[in-house]
């Protein structure tokens, strides 16, 4: 796993969104600070949080953990 390309998709995917790192944090009861951590690639989200920030970005666990969008048709 590549946390750079994590943290960069899932900036990616929330500005898709039009949230602010802080909203973002605000829907998951986090700081922004974690948010902020993941995005930069110093970090990634707790396990425990991970089906409900997809469900937020609109993506799947996959795709998170991949750091790309999926093609469905692979």
């Amino acid at each position: 796993m590549n946390q750079e390309k994590i943290g960069k998709f899932i900036a990616s995917c929330r500005k898709k969104q039009k949230l602010t790192q802080e909203q973002l944090a605000e829907k998951l009861n986090i700081t922004y600070k974690a948010v902020s951590k993941w995005e930069t690639g110093k970090g990634l989200p707790d396990a425990s949080i991970m089906k409900e920030l997809c469900n937020i970005l609109k993506i799947t666990v996959n795709e998170l953990l991949s750091g790309e969008l999926i093609d469905s048709k692979d």
